[in-house]
């Protein structure tokens, strides 16, 4: 049987995100920040506010792990925490003007590096590496696992 023209995606993927993380981790230092910190800032950029429940579900956190992280960020002022109006026992996050320029600064940062690798590929492929990367990113986890 004849070998693959290429390896599988995930052994070409994993390798690459540790050592993303790992390039990232000196940025998120410099900002005072760990990655869970991070994660809950980007994640707060698409909706203005959500349950501490939903936010951990769409982030892949444990709902009661994520507590801290969240106590830490709201005592730095860069979220708020509000009682639902709805559920007076869950509670709605709001990214604060701070956390968003924290955020923003953060991911600036992150980005510069990354522009650094991504220079390596021609305009062409650099291009349509980001376009399907987006592409595959977004698509739902059971599309992926077929």
């Amino acid at each position: 049987m004849a070998r693959p023209a290429r390896p599988d995606l995930a052994a070409m993927m994993v390798p690459l995100g540790r050592s993303l993380i790992a390039a990232e981790l000196p940025i998120l230092q410099s900002h005072d920040l760990k990655m869970w910190a991070y994660i809950v800032l980007l994640e707060l950029r698409e909706e203005p506010t959500r349950t501490q429940a939903a936010l951990a579900q769409a982030i892949g956190a444990d709902k009661t792990r994520i507590i801290g992280v969240l106590d830490e960020l709201a005592e730095r002022g860069l979220i708020r925490r509000t009682p639902d109006p709805q559920d007076r026992r869950a509670r709605l996050l709001a990214i604060t003007p701070a956390g968003k320029r924290l955020r923003d600064a953060v991911q600036r940062d992150i980005q510069a590096n990354e522009e650094r690798l991504l220079a390596r590929l021609a305009p062409a492929d650099r291009r349509g590496f980001l376009r399907g990367l987006q592409f595959l990113a977004e698509l739902p986890p059971e599309e992926i696992a077929g």
